[in-house]
């Protein structure tokens, strides 16, 4: 089976034009944020704006082969809009017209726009409809610029602006990437009996798995609670939601979601077996194949076993209901009714009705 979650890193779809990756405290997302940065910037035929809000552009551009006619990088992290009052509406519309240009002055072809932390632009905002407006305005121009185009945001969850990005009103295809720690798996599979598919079906693991994820506290308190390691952790697990944009044939209708792996150790996306911290899950088996059944013969103070002997004498004894249930043959004979008089019954066969006095 494909890996939906390497497809779209590295090979985006035509009619998919928002990628949203999600992050939390328990779990970090930028792993996969640098993924996509680096396929981005090696597909040569595309232009890539990046823009750092939060982390600066050495986090993600670590190779000195970095083509500048196709990369623009606007890094904004050392720009505060609240530190300085009287240059705060000029900053905020500065940001805006940065970014806008970026996009409109690349040159023509498939565009990759690229922000770093959607809260942090919100922060600098300060107003969700305004934000949301921005974020509006980019993807309108990535649709334009068509192709593989894509709007490329990093969130981190639990945020104002999230509900907002999901939903079908701003844009009715979504791939969605959600960072989840490895112990939330173990936790549903001892706590719940859930464990991931295929050990258990994908209707029931989802029921199970969905509404715990989207409580944060739940992940958190597995994570730094006493029996958590922390995080940090290299190995997690994706949560992939691809929603509309159908594929090359036409299929994929309504929403699509599965789990998969990152590992660096296989080199990013992985199933979720090749986890090093998930492989007890795997290697349990069902208690029924490991225990036999009871043998209630054993450890009594008496025998219960038959010699030879007493076998054969019990396998000539007649059965009284070995035939029951069976249709017995019957034997045509004319029906009759008998009647035994008995003591008290006064019959006189001369006149029955001498008692009448007719």
């Amino acid at each position: 089976m494909p890996s939906l979650l390497s497809a779209t890193i590295a090979q985006p779809a035509r009619n998919q034009h928002l990628l949203l990756l999600q992050s939390s405290t328990a779990q970090s997302c930028l792993p996969v944020l640098r993924a996509v940065v680096k396929h981005s910037i090696e597909r040569t035929r595309e232009t890539t704006v990046l823009v750092c809000l939060l982390y600066p552009p050495a986090s993600f551009l670590w190779s000195s082969g970095t083509q500048t006619d196709t990369v623009r990088v606007l890094d904004r992290t050392s720009n505060v809009p609240w530190y300085d009052e009287d240059a705060e509406s000029e900053t905020i519309s500065s940001l805006r017209k940065t970014i806008l240009d970026a996009v409109r002055t690349a040159p023509a072809g498939p565009t990759n726009v690229i922000i770093d932390s959607v809260d942090t632009l919100l922060s600098d905002i300060n107003s969700l409809s305004d934000t949301t407006r921005l974020l509006n305005t980019l993807l309108s121009a990535v649709r334009e610029r068509g192709g593989t185009s894509r709007l490329i945001l990093h969130a981190l969850s639990p945020s104002p602006i999230l509900p907002v990005l999901t939903q079908t009103r701003f844009s009715p295809s979504l791939t969605h990437l959600i960072a989840h720690p490895t112990a939330l798996l173990t936790h549903l599979a001892s706590a719940y009996l859930t464990p991931p598919p295929p050990l258990s079906p994908p209707e029931k693991f989802w029921s199970v798995f969905i509404p715990v994820s989207e409580r944060t506290y739940e992940s958190e308190r597995l994570v730094f609670g006493s029996g958590g390691e922390g995080s940090g952790l290299p190995e997690f697990v994706v949560e992939v939601l691809v929603r509309g944009g159908a594929d090359s044939t036409g299929r994929r209708k309504g929403v699509e979601r599965v789990l998969e792996g990152w590992s660096p150790a296989t080199g990013g996306p992985c199933e979720l077996r090749e986890l090093e911290s998930l492989k007890a899950l795997w290697s349990k088996k069902p208690a029924v194949e490991t225990q036999s059944a009871p043998d209630p013969t054993q450890n009594l103070s008496f025998n219960l076993n038959l010699t030879p002997e007493q076998q054969r004498s019990r396998a000539q004894v007649p059965l009284p209901y070995a035939h029951e249930g069976k249709a017995t043959q019957q034997t045509q004979a004319p029906a009759a009714i008998l009647y035994d008089p008995d003591s008290a019954d006064d019959l006189d066969d001369d006149d029955p009705d001498e008692d009448l006095d007719i």
